[in-house]
């Protein structure tokens, strides 16, 4: 069983990688910048191999009523802009940039649950969303390819993010499976989003993609609408198997990748590099040694770790000096 469970990590550590390389790949690196048409692609395929792995056996979707349907329609809505927005930003930041910003959306979700819902937050927690916060707030101080239209794009992203992870919480316990979610939402996404390729340009400007009739193209295209399919499909596996705790130490562990297969990482270390040290220098017991900032930065790592075994993740690839150990 622990095998089985350590396979399940790994290999959504590798699809998560792989998706998120492919996605760069194509929207950066080709310049697919039709995001209605990629991101309909990717839903299309996603949505045949879950239907084809429901008639095989392999995962079970329950015929839902239409009461339960239009119920999660609003949550169907934000994956669309997740989807959309997310391709947007993607094109135009590096995939380390991207990560870190996208970790605020479990900020909103911890303000939500502390506001609204009047959940008890630890210190600990705390802290680390404030870490999380400060980091994706001096990103656009220190990227020296600073995007304004990526920026704008990423902060779409993560505010469908955690306004859809939010809408599934509220939702729960709901009589639709995790698998019966995600099946709505790719036909609710194939659907959308082939309407709205004509209003935005996306389908005629289509035509004069450069590598349109190239196979590495296509082979990509392809690679990406499996590739996401797996990461969903493993995500699902990887939720089944594994506590809460562990799914998000898994999670924590695909991100921290994705900061080490791409030389544009200047911003983001220089803005944890300033966060790090603006901790180090606050009134810590060891403040007052040479090694104080050392030491500060080793006792924000743990807090920084507690929080993601909480469901608070972070991904900073400037921290790869930082010592994180299991309590």
């Amino acid at each position: 069983m622990c095998v089985r469970r350590s396979l399940v990590g790994l290999t959504f550590c590798t699809c998560y990688l792989a998706s998120y390389l492919t996605n760069k790949y194509v929207l950066s690196v080709l310049k697919f910048t039709y995001p209605t048409l990629f991101q309909g692609w990717q839903t299309l395929i996603g949505g045949l191999l879950l239907h084809v792995s429901w008639k095989l056996g392999w995962v079970e979707i329950n015929s839902s009523s239409r009461s339960h349907v239009l119920a999660w329609l609003p949550a169907s809505v934000l994956f669309v802009g997740m989807i959309y927005a997310g391709s947007r930003a993607l094109s135009r930041l590096a995939i380390p940039v991207f990560l870190t910003l996208c970790n605020v959306a479990e900020v909103i979700i911890c303000g939500y649950q502390k506001c609204f819902q009047k959940e008890k937050t630890s210190p600990a927690k705390i802290c680390s969303a404030f870490f999380l916060l400060a980091a994706a707030g001096c990103l656009p101080f220190n990227d020296s390819q600073f995007d304004p239209d990526g920026y704008f794009w990423a902060v779409i992203h993560l505010f469908c993010v955690g306004a859809y992870k939010i809408l599934r919480k509220s939702q729960k316990p709901s009589a639709l499976s995790d698998i019966d979610q995600q099946y709505l939402n790719y036909i609710f996404s194939v659907v959308l989003l082939a309407f709205a390729s004509h209003p935005t340009g996306d389908l005629f400007s289509v035509l004069d993609f450069p590598f349109l009739y190239f196979y590495r193209f296509h082979g990509s295209c392809c690679a990406s609408g499996f590739l996401g399919f797996f990461l969903v499909f493993s995500t699902v596996k990887l939720k089944s198997y594994l506590a809460p705790a562990q799914c998000a130490a898994w999670i924590f562990f695909a991100k921290r990748p994705g900061s080490l297969y791409l030389p544009d990482q200047g911003a983001v270390m220089r803005s944890c590099n300033c966060i790090l040290k603006l901790l180090a220098s606050s009134n810590l017991p060891a403040s007052a040694s040479p090694v104080a900032e050392t030491v500060g930065i080793h006792h924000h790592a743990r807090l920084i770790l507690f929080f993601c075994r909480d469901e608070i993740l972070l991904c900073c690839p400037g921290t790869r000096v930082l010592q994180f150990r299991w309590y």
